[in-house]
């Protein structure tokens, strides 16, 4: 898990690049998503963090975003129930 905060622009770019960085997140919510999602590209740069890959997002305790993941969304809450 990469902070937006202590990244680089040049560094960050590198990343997306290469495909290093697969989803962002929200540090305050526990929430990723898709890099292209709406509603995450809304957030404060301060909350943004970035993940290599679902299964990363998923260790960290992070949930998928309704809007841009809504199957693993609801594969998620139903589990939660």
């Amino acid at each position: 898990m990469v902070k937006h905060r202590d990244i680089l622009d040049v560094d960050l770019f590198k990343k997306l690049k290469s495909q290093n960085i697969q989803f962002g997140g929200n540090r305050r919510l526990k929430i990723y998503g898709k890099l292209s999602c709406s509603s995450g590209k809304r957030m404060k740069k301060e909350n943004r963090v970035f993940f290599s890959s679902e299964e990363e997002a998923i260790r960290n305790n992070y949930r998928p975003c309704g809007h841009c993941m809504k199957a693993q969304y609801k594969m998620w809450k139903n589990e939660a129930i």
